[in-house]
């Protein structure tokens, strides 16, 4: 009996001290999810990095940190491609509701860390004062990017036809206008909207 009494005195004494730990809750634990990331710099270095570059630059696809980007881009058209996505490109979606990782909250902060680097730089060519013309964006087209994307525009698959009918007008200019920064001398506006007109008519084929 005296054993038996010495046993329970000692288990009491380890359960009152808890062996120096704290008391635990797993169960209650397990409810307690930490709460999302709210840092522009820590969301964008994870998500968006590794396709657009460090600070927006450099990286294989369009530099969001570019003024020419931000100046042609409004705050809902890139909260659209953020939520959704861009059809056509391997921009995949974001939002939770359309199966990706980001809540609502952590896309706003990425908006306004975007909007935050159009401060300085170069804005993007003004709209032309005349129409796109096909046949002279042919030339510019030529004399301007077919070291790249081949004489008829087969390299990449830019005049493809499903890629022209999922993107709009607006997007091909934003592409023409950024895709090679540091273009010299720089496309005019003229040129930008006329080799735009060249690539819409590569919606109906050849």
């Amino acid at each position: 009996m005296r054993i038996a009494a010495l046993c329970c005195a000692a288990a009491a004494t380890l359960l009152s001290s808890g062996c120096g730990l704290a008391p635990v809750q797993p169960m209650e634990a397990a409810r307690t999810e930490p709460g999302p990331v709210l840092s522009f710099e820590a969301l964008f270095g994870r998500n968006c990095a590794g396709c657009h570059g460090p600070n927006g630059r450099g990286g294989a696809a369009i530099p969001l940190g570019d003024p020419a980007y931000l100046a042609i881009a409004d705050d809902e058209n890139i909260r659209l491609a953020i939520e959704e996505g861009v059809s056509g490109t391997p921009m995949a979606a974001w939002s939770r509701s359309e199966g990706g990782m980001l809540t609502e909250e952590q896309i706003d902060v990425l908006v306004r860390g975007l909007r935050g680097w159009a401060r300085g730089g170069t804005p993007p060519p003004d709209a032309a004062e005349t129409a796109g013309d096909a046949p002279r964006g042919a030339e510019v087209y030529r004399t301007r990017c077919d070291s790249c994307h081949g004489a008829k525009g087969t390299a990449g698959s830019i005049v493809d036809p499903s890629y022209l009918a999922l993107v709009s007008d607006r997007y091909l200019r934003l592409n023409v206008v950024l895709h090679r920064p540091g273009w010299e001398p720089p496309l005019t506006a003229q040129e930008v909207a006329d080799v735009v007109a060249w690539l819409t008519e590569r919606r109906k084929g050849e």
